[in-house]
């Protein structure tokens, strides 16, 4: 489907969205968006998508099975048919089909998508979102700067940077939940405060190591903060237009992705959305069907949001699971776990768009993916891209560095 100039912008008007030209307007929207604050925000979709029904189908090939392939607005680049919305928007975004990972065991890949790093038995890494916090730390946020919206069951974790760096989990993201109300201004409330503050002093006694290990006064300080704070309105969507609730979705992952756009515009560095369910053993092209009908509008709706709001030159857009699907159909009408040459979608602050990196065999015979690319590599890249050092060390407690990505950014989508 295509657009004309002025059917874009009535379009753009009912979203509740501004529209800039090109041209002069979008070089100033790339300067400014060069000076916000970079932040990341990441598509997780938990239980590992199928490549062949999202961004790598195969249509006729023996491996493709009733996907058929849509046409994008990246010249000569197809996705499933079932992503529209997405195709139209995917200019801002570039396709890498070719990922790889040495792990196929859920609770391992997932680790290993989450850090950029395998799992060890001596080190707990952090999640890549915690590592961008713990680079850009902002001293003006009274929201956490690491935020897991949706039902994920491994939210990014700081690991050796520090329990502070842990995702803030917001199960069903929309509107302000019962833990996040200022409740603390009444009196009843400000007298157990004292008391609590007492229990603490007396326990702090002696015991100070402990007690900075738990983390217990910089929670109940961090709490207090954000509960006080005019930014906890970004978690509450009553002041969004309707048209622009309805084009992301009334669902649990749509008012995530439009809560993740209001969180970034706080100054949030790390925001992870969920859509779960991708273990598809069983009925995989019935299942992809229907995730697709939640994730296509979200996801577009999504990035035009951000690309009006001068949003999309600062942050970093990040869609993947823990790994693909099998070439081969199996029994139940399903694929089973594939970590030899998968796909994702990454695009802005200043990701070159458009690209396609990788291939995967047709056939299904050949596992190794042309142009193969590592999880940390992208990572590296990422992290570039968010003027992160990817090589930068960080020294452990047990006296080890360790580089936030042991990756090289790929040149192909970094200048």
């Amino acid at each position: 489907m295509s657009m004309d100039r002025r059917e874009l912008l009535r379009t753009a008007a009912a979203l509740g969205m501004s529209f800039t030209l090109p041209g002069l307007e979008a070089r100033a929207a790339e300067r400014r968006g060069n000076e916000r604050p970079r932040s990341l925000l990441v598509i997780w979709m938990a239980g590992g998508p199928s490549q062949l029904e999202t961004w790598d189908p195969h249509p006729g090939s023996i491996i493709g099975g009733p996907t058929r392939a849509i046409k994008t607005a990246i010249p000569g680049v197809e996705i499933a048919e079932h992503f529209p919305l997405l195709a139209e928007q995917l200019h801002h975004l570039s396709v890498v089909r070719s990922l790889v990972s040495r792990e196929g065991d859920h609770d391992r890949a997932t680790y290993t998508l989450k850090t950029g790093y395998r799992p060890s038995a001596t080190v707990n890494h952090p999640g890549l979102g915690s590592i961008v916090a713990h680079a850009q730390p902002s001293t003006d946020l009274d929201l956490p700067p690491v935020v897991s919206l949706g039902q994920e069951n491994r939210p990014w974790k700081g690991g050796f940077l520090g329990g502070s760096l842990d995702a803030l989990q917001v199960q069903e993201p929309g509107q302000k939940g019962e833990n996040m109300q200022d409740w603390f201004r009444d009196a009843h409330t400000q007298q157990r405060l004292k008391g609590l503050d007492i229990v603490g002093k007396n326990f702090a006694q002696g015991r100070q190591v402990v007690l900075d290990r738990t983390l217990h006064d910089h929670s109940v300080q961090a709490a207090l903060r954000m509960m006080s704070s005019d930014q906890l309105r970004a978690f509450d969507l009553g002041d969004e237009p309707q048209a622009l609730r309805d084009a992301y979705g009334d669902n649990n992952f749509g008012r995530g992705l439009l809560v993740g756009r209001r969180l970034i515009e706080q100054g949030v560095r790390s925001v992870e959305v969920t859509l779960q369910n991708f273990d598809t053993h069983n009925d995989n092209f019935g299942r992809h069907r229907g995730h697709a009908a939640v994730l296509d509008p979200a996801f577009a709706a999504l990035l035009k949001d951000l690309a009006a709001r001068d949003l999309l030159a600062s942050t970093a857009v990040l869609c993947l699971g823990e790994f693909g699907r099998t070439p081969r159909i199996n029994g139940a009408d399903g694929r089973d776990h594939w970590p030899h040459g998968f796909s994702c979608l990454v695009g802005g602050a200043g990701i070159h768009a458009g690209q396609l990196i990788g291939a995967t065999d047709p056939t299904g015979i050949r596992q190794e993916p042309e142009n193969p690319v590592k999880v940390e590599d992208l990572y590296a890249t990422v992290l570039t891209a968010l003027a992160i050092d990817p090589a930068h060390s960080v020294q452990t407690s047990i006296g080890r560095p360790i580089q936030y990505s042991s990756g090289v950014p790929l040149t192909r989508l970094i200048g």
